[in-house]
Order: structure tokens, then sequence, then C-alpha cells
């Protein structure tokens, strides 16, 4: 009797300290009661799956890749550029109406404002790797490539073969890859590159103990700098399936979007890179003129204002998050999303709501079919709130697509590796590119209702009116869904 009596207030002692621990480490509040409820109904299950990949390493700096602030860093980056960026949001080249958003992220993020940027739009794998190869072959000084998913297959053996070339005529060639993402090239293709003159490292490696935090924290960027001026960022990854052939070998059509950056919009992307550096190398590099080129030598002709958003695990502030939040509150106009998952949180959803209601035409693309039926159900749950407040969802059909695009009022232009849900929000390492421009705006927006031909639209009236038995799933799913 009192033996049990001891395991039960041990076990209620267990509990209540994981609670606590929750509740202290977990910055949502409907993140943390998903935890709470899972640890508390499932006691064993739900503190292993807790503490295997829930624990905030915000907090715990985990990840403490920062430079090293040498004077050369320090005054390039953080004060000329941010300097430059009150000029340029002071200045005539930046609207009123999007001044809000470019003044955060400086503060924020520390992310300058950079105009003289030649940006072009890539639409699918089939557009964007003959860009990615030509400049390639150019590099003269570095090529620092980081990547999510990196396959060893036609496209990832092509890219293979000019690193190796490119790093044996002297260029310093560095390449980080996610353990998770880019398992097919940890052992044959890694070993290639190491042996041809590459260096290459995971940004985590995954090991049998810290299995779980490396499967959670995963780094989804996908960047590529060549000699500091030219940037790639956006949803593509290195892989076969994102060109869509003529030939008909990808039997399904993968719908993408990617940037090309040429301009001094490069050097945050440059900076990011050389922190995830230093964090997965071990090394110091620092800041210097090989790596950041002067503004003046950079500025093109097109003179685009480009600023870049980055967060991740070990961020202060959830960077990419509020810089959504903060496009969709400024639009008067319209708002244009394409996303693959969809799963965008209060906040996210309440400004969201809010525009649709106040007369802003709220349009959101999305898989018809989902390559994961629990975060497909969950991101369902999502679609009442805003088909009540007069938005519109449109499914793709033509194909699955993976783009993560944000147009609002043709003035906003956002393209990055961001998915709009809980993990790209909080958990993994993502970095977007924000666009101030009319043009890029515009081509953007013409690209979206380009997709909606293949898209069908949402009818409110019928999905409002759905039999309760398809409902339950998704507002359960939706329980969990801080969690997927």
């Amino acid at each position: 009797m009192k033996g049990s009596l001891t395991w039960d207030i041990i076990y209620v002692l267990v509990i209540t300290v994981v609670c606590l621990r929750i509740l202290y480490d977990t910055r949502s509040t409907t993140k943390s009661l998903a935890y709470i409820l899972l640890v508390i109904f499932l006691p064993i299950a739900g503190i292993i799956f807790y503490f295997s990949f829930g624990m905030n390493y915000r907090k715990r700096k985990m990840y403490s890749k920062k430079l090293e602030e040498d004077g050369t860093m320090a005054l390039h980056l953080r004060e000329k550029e941010l300097m430059h960026s009150i000029q340029v949001i002071r200045g005539n080249k930046l609207m009123d109406s999007t001044r809000e958003l470019a003044y955060m992220l400086c503060k924020a993020n520390k992310s300058p404002l950079t105009d003289g940027n030649s940006v072009t739009l890539l639409v699918n794998g089939e557009n964007k790797f003959p860009g990615v190869l030509e400049v390639l072959e150019k590099a003269e000084h570095h090529i620092h490539i980081e990547y999510y998913i990196y396959d060893d297959d036609v496209i990832g053996r092509t890219i293979e073969k000019i690193l190796i070339s490119k790093a044996k005529q002297g260029v310093d060639v560095r390449f980080i890859y996610d353990d998770f993402g880019s398992w097919p090239i940890r052992k044959a293709m890694a070993g290639r590159l190491r042996d041809g003159g590459v260096k290459i490292f995971p940004f985590h490696e995954i090991r049998y103990i810290a299995l779980a935090n490396s499967l959670n924290y995963r780094n989804h960027r996908k960047i590529i700098i060549v000699d500091g001026e030219y940037g790639f960022v956006g949803g593509i990854n290195v892989s076969d399936r994102y060109i869509n052939s003529s030939n008909g070998k990808n039997k399904l059509f993968w719908r993408d979007t990617h940037l090309m950056i040429r301009g001094p919009g490069v050097h945050y992307l440059q900076y990011i890179f050389l922190c995830d550096w230093n964090f997965c190398a071990k090394d110091h590099l620092k800041g210097d003129i090989k790596f950041f080129p002067p503004w003046h030598t950079m500025a093109s002709r097109d003179d685009q204002i480009v600023q870049i958003a980055a967060s991740g695990p070990d961020s202060e502030t959830p960077v990419i998050l509020f810089s959504l939040l903060q496009a969709i509150n400024l639009a008067s106009e319209e708002i244009l999303i394409t996303t693959p998952y969809f799963i965008p949180g209060e906040s996210i959803m309440d400004a969201l709501v809010v525009a649709a209601l106040g007369g802003v035409k709220v349009k959101v693309l999305l898989p018809a079919v989902s390559d994961s039926a629990l975060v497909s159900l969950a991101a369902r749950s999502y679609y009442e709130d805003l088909l009540e407040a007069g938005a519109e969802i449109y499914l793709y059909k033509k194909g699955f697509v993976h783009a993560k695009t944000l147009v609002t009022d043709r003035k906003i232009a956002i393209v990055g590796t961001a998915n709009m849900d809980y993990r790209s929000f909080d958990l993994n390492f993502e970095v977007n590119a924000i666009v101030y421009d009319t043009g890029i705006a515009g081509e953007l927006r013409d690209i979206f209702f380009d997709d909606l031909k293949h898209a069908e639209m949402l009818d409110a009236k019928a999905w409002l009116k759905r039999p309760w038995y398809k409902i339950m799933p998704e507002k359960c799913a939706r329980l969990i869904s801080p969690l997927l």
C-alpha cells in the first residue's frame, strides 16, 4: 500500500515537473497546451516525445553559430549597411506602405535593406538549374552551397562535376547539406566531393543518441552564393524531381519558385551561410572583402530593393513569422499565398481573417493532394474560418505545388524556403527573400493567376455544409498541429 502511494506521488511529481518545463520552455500557448495534454494522457510516450522533439533549444542556444564579431564584420554588415538601409527607408525608393516591414526586419533581424539589385524569378527546376550552372561556371573566388535536399541523380551529379572542377582550379567550394534531407549523398557523393577538393559538412550530423533532435531541427535552407555577387534562394532543392521535362520522365509535375539575385542583396545570404558554416564545420571564417564585395561595385541598373528574413531555433524572435504577419497586415487590396503546407497558427489566421473581413482579396493556393495525410487533415481544419471571412482557397490539380510565395498589393513579393506552418516558423532553419518592387511583384502575381488555371476553387457553401464525420478528424488533427 505504502509502495503504491510512493509511486503515485513520484508519478504526480514527474508529470508536474515536465508540465512546468513545457510552460517555461514553449513560447506558444497552443503548443504548450498540446504538449501538456500529450504528457497527461500518454505519460510515458508523451514525456519521451516532448524531450525528443519538443524542447525549446532557442532559449538554450543549442546552435551557437554566430560569426566572430571582428571589426571588419561589425563595421561592414552591422553599421555601414544598416545605416544605408535607413537612408533607403527614408528616401523615395521605398513606398510608404512597405516601410514598416523593412524597418521591422532591420531592427529584429539586423537584415540590411539593399538597393541596386537585379532580381530574376525562376519558375520550376527547368528554369532554375540552367541559370545555376551558368553562374557556377563563372566562379572565380568561392562557391557556397547550402541545401536541405541534394540528390545523387542527374542534376546533382552535373553540379558535382562543376564543383570539383572549380575546386581544382583553386576556387574555394564550401558545401553544407542537411543530414536528414540529403541522406542520398551522405556516403558516396560526399566522399567524391571531399576527394575532389570540396569542403563539405552536414549541418547537424545525425547520431544515435541525438537522433530525435537532429531530425526535429532541420536546415531547410536552399542557398547558393557565388563570389559574393550572385545568390540563389527559394523552394527548389537539387533533385531531378523538380525538372519537368518534355519527355515526361517525371510522372508528377512539380511546381516551384526560386529567385536569382545579383547585387548587395546577396550579402545577407552570405552572412547566413558563413554563420552556418562556422557552426557545422567548426571553422572561424570572418567577413572580408572577398566574401562581401563593396556595394558600389555590385549595383545593377535594375536597382531593385531586396531584404532577407532568416530565422531558426537559434533566433531570438521568429523573424519569418513576424515578416509574413507584417506583410499581411500592411495589405490593403490583395494577398496571394502559395504554400504546400498550411498550418498557419492563430496569429497568421487572425491576420488573414481580419484582412478578408476588411475587404482585402485573400487567395490561398494549396496542393490538391498532399504528401502527408495528417498534415493535410490539419490544414483543412483552417479552411472554414477563411471561407466564412470571404477568402478564396484553390487546390492545385496539375501536380504538386511546392512553392512558398506571398504577394501583396503588387508591391511586396516574398519567395523563400519557409512553409506557412509551425515547423517553418519555430523549428526549421529557414530563409526568405523579400523584394520591394512592383515589377517583380507584378510578375509573381501573374504566375499566381496562371497557376489558378490549373486549380479548383473550393465551393464555400458546400464546404461549410459538410457532415460532422468529415470535420471531426480535421479538428482532431488540428489539436496536434503544433507538433507536426
